[in-house]
């Protein structure tokens, strides 16, 4: 899969700054991956990115965001908009998998995210908190965790649950989304899950204490964990909504929908418009990529990322990673459309955390 002439996902240590010295020294690298997010948005969108901005801080300083002052200080250093407004997204669909693999549980995630530029753009950033320390697949800018490995503790990924349906057909599903966004900006104060599952790495010492603080910790919108520890069997996924949640230790992948369909929820499906997809084939869409990932049989070494393919991999991909705490391995890789109408390609080698890489 790698070439030669491409460069692997860098390893940036931000341990001591953590996100906001990541922004200040990425300031460059946040710019450009900002202009090409903008570049994807219709024009009336980028240009009121500036009032987007100020709804998400609006929300994420009456939210119980832990990290609004890293926000503003990291606004303030790069000193263009988009900023608060990446910290207020949520990324469109994703497919994980947590299980063992010659007795030590492996992580694998595909991220699946709209805005081109992410795969090209995405690093691996050292961080620490009073647990210890993890590293993030992140971007300069970005404060949350979406998928992150720590050392002898656990990894963890973060996947957009379903949709919450008011309404049945498929052309209202943006009057749907749109009400989803008023209920949270105007009723729920509660932390953004992927701030929450920083705080995981952060504070948390074990599996044990990552898988309780994930489900029962109060969310601003509903979201799939996927969490893998360091001992045989340390693996499983956390359905939740806002203050409740459903944990299965068994098939213990995930898409974009709960693995028990529920009535008034729709699973997500990308890279497709809101009103060409029906209810049945969304659902199989998110069932045909957990069970795909779910065959994975543990190819790792040179047959890492074999399981990228259809299903899995899809128009909106933007990268992959597997990850090992119990060996404290980490690799990513970065995906990009590069010929339109054709499915993502790597665009960068394989970036690789292990020990021997971080020494």
């Amino acid at each position: 899969m790698a070439n030669s002439d491409m460069r692997p996902v860098p390893v940036i240590d931000t341990r001591a700054g953590g996100p906001v010295r990541h922004a200040r020294e990425g300031r460059e690298r946040a710019r450009a991956l900002r202009d090409e997010c903008l570049a994807w948005l219709p024009g009336p969108a980028a240009a009121a990115m500036p009032l987007l901005d100020a709804v998400s801080r609006k929300w994420l300083v009456g939210s119980a965001s832990p990290y609004v002052d890293e926000i503003e200080t990291i606004a303030a250093e790069l000193d263009f908009s988009g900023v608060w407004f990446l910290n207020a997204s949520y990324q469109w669909g994703c497919t994980t998998c947590a299980r063992d693999v010659g007795g030590h549980p492996w992580l694998l995630r595909m991220l699946d995210w709209p805005f081109p530029g992410l795969g090209r753009h995405v690093e691996m950033a050292r961080m620490s908190g009073t647990a210890g320390e993890y590293v993030s697949v992140t971007w300069p800018g970005f404060v949350g965790v979406l998928t992150a490995m720590a050392p002898g503790r656990f990894a963890a990924a973060l996947n957009q649950a379903p949709m919450k349906r008011r309404t049945r057909h498929p052309w209202l599903r943006p009057l749907d989304l749109g009400l989803n966004a008023v209920h949270t900006w105007r009723q729920v104060r509660h932390m953004p899950p992927d701030q929450l599952l920083r705080r995981v790495f952060e504070q948390c010492g074990d599996f044990a204490t990552a898988r309780r603080a994930l489900q029962e910790s109060p969310i601003a919108r509903p979201a799939i964990f996927t969490l893998s520890g360091c001992a045989a069997g340390q693996s499983c996924v956390i359905e939740r909504t806002e203050e409740g949640h459903t944990t299965r230790d068994t098939h213990t992948a995930a898409a974009n929908d709960w693995f028990e369909r529920r009535d008034g929820w729709e699973a997500r499906i990308g890279g497709r418009s809101f009103w060409s997809y029906g209810v049945e084939e969304a659902a199989e869409n998110s069932r045909s990529r957990r069970d795909a990932l779910m065959a994975w049989r543990g190819q790792t070494g040179s047959a890492a990322f074999g399981w990228v393919a259809p299903p899995i991999l899809n128009p909106f991909t933007r990268m992959t990673v597997e990850a090992c705490a119990s060996s404290a391995v980490l690799r990513v890789v970065g995906y990009e459309r590069v010929l339109p109408g054709e499915l993502p390609q790597a665009v960068t080698a394989v970036g690789e955390f292990a020990p021997s890489v971080a020494a």
